[in-house]
């Protein structure tokens, strides 16, 4: 893990709500105590990036070796910073040219060269982890980085991948209870990897863990794309060993024939309560040999079709209270996830 700009103490305790706040405050306090991705690290150049997060407007900007995570906005006269312009140490803003660098410090006031900088002029930061290709960040962090492991990829064997991210219409927590959902395969993926004919879900059973629950599902249902013949094996047993890390990130496990491995992240960044920004990276000691286009091709078909599920669910919210919708066997780690968000605090997540 490589921590390349941590400042927590310029968070100041109990800040405001964002403006338009979708979030029951309750639960967003709660969401901004946890790590998310928020970029890609290739997507962060010279200049200043804007993105969203909780409904927090941030900009991301690099100072030399360090990445910084500030409030979109200058203080001088609230224009947003990613409207400006970088050289990959500092962004000035677009309205006055306001110059600010590490830590978010003003260091330049063209209007008034020679006076002393106001400590007001400097920007609220938050830390930032560059950690599998992903700029991940924390709104009111504690104690160390919690960022969410994932199997494998720091061993030399293993290709690294992070895909492009995937925006969804949608709420976070649909998002991830459709990933680790198993019953769905046969009904949604049959254009990608499922076989229509193979719908039954085996036994399997939740562990629960202190950041939320594992769980292994074994079935015949392959993961190579549809129409790939010789890459599999008859008859072999896929194994799928889920992770669960609450609120809105999970691993997946697949063991493939002959001792191959293949891990998706799935890491849910709630711009919003109604937006989800999916970020995927990917290692695998398998196919090494496939083009890297290829994998983010075949990632987009498999959650586009995942998309336009989640997109169309009602409630737009996930239910927390068991008895709101129906289950049934093959529900199992959808219902340990919402019982593990529950045991946290969480209640329905927005307000309308």
């Amino acid at each position: 893990m490589s921590v390349v700009s941590q400042s927590p103490a310029s968070v100041p305790a109990g800040r405001a709500l964002p403006r338009d706040c979708t979030f029951l405050p309750e639960d967003w306090r709660l969401l901004a105590r946890n790590w998310y991705p928020v970029a890609l690290g290739r997507e962060l150049g010279n200049g200043p990036l804007g993105v969203t997060l909780l409904d927090a407007p941030l900009v991301l900007y690099r100072a030399g070796e360090a990445i910084v995570v500030a409030d979109n906005l200058c203080p001088h006269r609230g224009v947003p910073l990613s409207m400006g312009k970088g050289d990959g140490r500092t962004i000035a803003c677009a309205y006055h040219g306001f110059v600010f660098g590490a830590e978010g410090r003003c260091r330049h006031v063209p209007a008034n060269p020679d006076n002393n900088i106001p400590p007001r002029l400097h920007l609220r930061t938050y830390p930032a982890v560059e950690r599998y290709g992903l700029i991940w960040t924390c709104l009111d962090p504690e104690g160390e980085p919690a960022i969410p492991p994932m199997p494998h990829w720091d061993e030399a064997a293993f290709q690294r991948i992070t895909c492009p991210w995937i925006d969804i219409a949608g709420f976070a927590g649909r998002q991830v209870e459709g990933f680790i959902d198993v019953a769905h395969f046969a009904f949604v993926h049959t254009e990608t990897f499922a076989d229509p004919n193979n719908a039954v879900v085996p036994p399997y059973m939740p562990t629960p863990t202190p950041t939320g629950f594992e769980a292994e599902y074994r079935s015949s249902v392959g993961n190579y794309p549809i129409g790939v013949s010789d890459r599999g094996r008859s008859g072999f047993e896929w194994l799928r060993h889920f992770r669960v890390h609450v609120p809105f990130t999970a691993t997946l496990e697949i063991h493939f024939p002959d001792e191959g491995r293949l891990v998706i992240m799935n890491a849910a960044s709630p711009v919003s309560a109604r937006k989800t920004r999916m970020f995927a990276p990917i290692c695998r000691n398998v196919d090494r040999d496939l083009p890297v286009e290829d994998v983010y091709a075949f990632n987009r078909r498999v959650f586009e079709e995942d998309r336009a599920i989640v997109e169309a669910q009602k409630p737009e919210n996930l239910p927390l209270d068991p008895a709101l919708e129906a289950h049934v066997m093959a529900d199992r780690s959808s219902i340990a996830y919402r019982r593990a968000l529950r045991a946290r605090g969480f209640s329905r997540f927005f307000t309308a």
